[in-house]
C-alpha cells in the first residue's frame, strides 16, 4: 500500500512537470511572435517616419517658394480699394496721366477707383478727340462704356453704318483686339418715338439691327472675334435723360459699347506716346 502511494505521487510530479514544460514552451513561442512583431512594427515606424521627414521638407520647400513668389508680387503690385489689382508700373503711369487732367475734374476724384476712371476717360477721350462731341466715355469699376451718338454712326432712321464712325469704331476694335479674353457688349438705344416701317417693326426691332451692325463691322471689318462680342436691343428703355427735348431725344439716341479692359494692357495701348 506504502509502495503504491509512492508511485502515484511520482507519476502526479511527472505529469505537473510535463504541463509547465508545454506552457512554457507556448510563452516562449508567443515571446518570440511578439518580438517579431514589434520589429516589423518598428522598421515600419522607421519607414514612416523617413517619409514623414521627405514630405515636410517638400512642404517646407513649397512654402518657401510660395512666400517667394509673394514678396515678389507684393513689390510689383498693389491692391486699388479691391477692385482690381495694379500694377506698380501702371499706377506709375496713371499718375502721369492724372496730372494732365483738368484740375477741376482731379479735385472730384475722392478714392482710387475715381482715379482710374478719369485716367482712362482721359486717355480714350484723348485718342478719339476729333469725335468727342458725338462720343461719351463712362467707367464703373474699370468696366469701359462708351455711348456713341447715332448722328456719327447712322443716317436717321437707317442701320446702315456710316463712313463717319469709321474712326472711332478702328480705335474701338484696337482696345477690344488687345486683350484676348476680353468680352464686349454692342447695345442700340432709340428715343421714345415709335417707329413702324416696311423695315423696322417697332423700336426693338430698329435697336437691335443697328446693334448688329456695329457687331458686324467690328468683326469683318476690324478683325474683332465673334465670340468676344454680344449684340443687344434696348429700345427706348434705357435713356440717359428725360425724352421731352429735342436734344433729349438726339442724347437717348445711341449706341453704347461695353468693354472690360486689362488695365496693363489698356494703358500701354492709350500711351500718349503710342497715338
Amino acid at each position: 500500500m506504502k509502495k503504491l502511494s509512492v508511485i502515484t505521487v511520482l507519476s502526479i510530479v511527472a505529469f505537473s512537470s510535463c504541463v509547465s514544460k508545454k506552457k512554457y514552451v507556448a510563452l516562449e513561442s508567443d515571446l518570440n511572435n511578439t518580438k517579431s512583431i514589434l520589429t516589423k512594427t518598428q522598421v515600419e515606424k522607421e519607414d514612416l517616419e523617413a517619409k514623414m521627414t521627405k514630405i515636410e521638407a517638400r512642404v517646407t520647400e513649397y512654402n518657401d517658394k510660395i512666400n517667394s513668389l509673394k514678396e515678389v508680387n507684393d513689390s510689383q503690385y498693389s491692391s486699388v480699394d479691391d477692385i482690381t489689382v495694379m500694377s506698380n508700373k501702371t499706377k506709375e503711369k496713371m499718375k502721369a496721366t492724372l496730372s494732365k487732367v483738368d484740375p477741376a475734374l482731379l479735385a472730384n476724384a475722392k478714392t482710387m477707383e475715381d482715379s482710374i476712371n478719369l485716367a482712362i476717360s482721359y486717355n480714350l477721350k484723348k485718342s478719339i478727340a476729333d469725335d468727342e462731341d458725338d462720343v461719351n466715355i463712362n467707367i464703373d469699376k474699370t468696366v469701359v462704356m462708351i455711348n456713341i451718338s447715332d448722328k456719327l454712326l447712322f443716317n436717321s432712321g437707317s442701320y446702315t453704318v456710316s463712313n463717319k464712325a469709321n474712326n472711332i469704331l478702328k480705335k474701338i476694335a484696337d482696345v477690344i483686339n488687345s486683350e484676348p479674353s476680353m468680352e464686349v457688349m454692342v447695345e442700340g438705344h432709340t428715343d421714345s418715338r415709335t417707329i413702324q416701317t416696311p423695315m423696322f417693326q417697332d423700336n426693338w426691332d430698329l435697336s437691335v439691327k443697328r446693334a448688329t451692325s456695329v457687331v458686324r463691322i467690328l468683326q469683318k471689318k476690324y478683325n474683332v472675334a465673334p465670340e468676344k462680342l454680344i449684340a443687344s436691343g434696348r429700345s427706348s428703355f434705357l435713356p440717359l435723360v428725360e425724352n421731352d427735348s429735342k436734344e433729349n431725344r438726339s442724347k437717348n439716341r445711341r449706341t453704347r459699347i461695353v468693354i472690360i479692359p486689362n488695365l496693363d494692357k489698356f494703358f500701354a495701348l492709350l500711351d500718349s506716346e503710342n497715338l
